[in-house]
């Protein structure tokens, strides 16, 4: 009950305090950026510059085939800048890219140099069969490059038979993949619902000590532990408020929301844990700032592995917001992993718990650090 009694009070100070609505104001701003900045589905168009050095008659039945896959049917002429210079162009826009027809050989090579694009020069050669030069970037792999070499030594009817005759099987068949909007909700949910109560306990804690709360609280006969509690306890309950703000609206009542909840609290009281640890070792934010800042970067790395899959070094594995990402991942997709997110869970809480043993010890021995 005195828990209960010190939770209600610490979260009644947590309602005045700026900290509360900075947390509540960055859910709704990373929810209006998810809504309104970031597409269900983006294309991405590339663009290629090309060249056709053949006589017109052979290079007006070229666009003619180009022309097949143009969005409205029209060329439009428009003019490009490299290095200093302006070139003409005639542009055919598919579904997938941007096709310039450029008016000499040095053109597309300019244009590819200055947009780090794909260029190539198609030439009639003297047996009437068509020859194709690509210019590239230089960092193509291999793959690519000996692709470019073989896919012209088919006609595209035979190449199209062939690629229709490929035996595709598909081994999971119940695996619906994400939307781009989905798949940035949780590194957002990770920071916004768990990370935020790392630095925002610490900002408690020191803003705390700077009115000599910490001090005064040293007198009473009020337990150390009782008073982390309860400030972990706000922080828990704002990671549940704030990662509900920026899914439900997104999600629907698609995911397992117990599941997710579950694992808010359970990261949040980590962060929050490991915020009170740090605030433990400075007087105020200023001096504790250098730690919190390589905190921060050390903590983004796992969100480039998972934007980049094929970056995945196994030392990145033990950052404690790697599994916070794969376990929102998972509870986000239709085929969720539930023993993968309550393992998660429960290292989390494990962790936590050690360190919350840890935190105590050592503000009991200084609470006026």
């Amino acid at each position: 009950m005195k828990l209960l009694s010190s939770f209600k009070k610490e979260l009644i100070l947590a309602s005045r305090s700026f900290y509360f609505y900075i947390e509540i104001g960055i859910a709704v701003v990373v929810l209006i950026v998810l809504l309104f900045a970031i597409p269900e589905h983006s294309k991405i168009r590339q663009d290629e510059y090309i060249y056709l050095n053949m006589p017109d008659t052979a290079a007006t039945h070229m666009v003619e085939v180009m022309m097949g896959d143009d969005m409205d049917g029209k060329i439009e002429q428009t003019a490009l800048e490299a290095d200093g210079l302006s070139y003409t162009a005639s542009l055919i826009e598919t579904d997938e890219r941007n096709v310039y027809l450029m008016e000499s050989e040095e053109a597309v090579m300019a244009m590819a140099k200055a947009t780090a694009s794909i260029g190539g020069v198609v030439t009639l050669e003297d047996n009437s069969k068509i020859g194709y030069t690509y210019y590239l970037q230089g960092y193509e792999s291999e793959r690519l490059k000996n692709l470019l070499k073989v896919i012209h030594g088919l006609d595209a009817e035979t190449l199209l038979e062939r690629l229709d005759a490929q035996d595709v099987r598909a081994i999971q068949t119940d695996y619906q993949p994400l939307n781009e909007r989905e798949n940035a909700v949780p590194p957002l949910i990770t920071f916004t619902g768990s990370l935020m109560g790392m630095f925002v306990i610490a900002s408690y804690i020191f803003l705390d000590k700077k009115e000599g709360v910490i001090k005064a609280f040293a007198v009473t006969a009020s337990s150390v532990s009782r008073y982390l509690l309860s400030k972990i306890f706000v922080l828990m309950l704002t990671s549940v408020v704030t990662g509900l703000i920026v899914v439900v609206p997104i999600m629907g009542f698609e995911i397992n929301y117990p599941l997710f909840v579950l694992l808010l609290l359970s990261s949040g009281f980590f962060a929050s844990v490991l915020g009170l640890l740090m605030s433990s070792f400075y007087k105020d934010i200023t001096k504790a700032f250098s730690l919190m800042f390589v905190f921060m970067i050390l903590f983004m790395l796992p969100s480039i592995a998972y934007f980049i899959p094929s970056w995945d070094p196994s030392w990145i594995q033990v950052i404690p917001t790697y599994p916070m990402l794969q376990g929102y991942k998972e509870i986000i997709m239709t085929n969720t992993d539930v023993v993968y997110v309550l393992l998660v869970s429960a290292g989390f809480v494990a962790v936590g718990t050690v360190f919350f043993g840890i935190t105590n010890v050592r503000f009991r021995k200084s609470l006026s650090v």
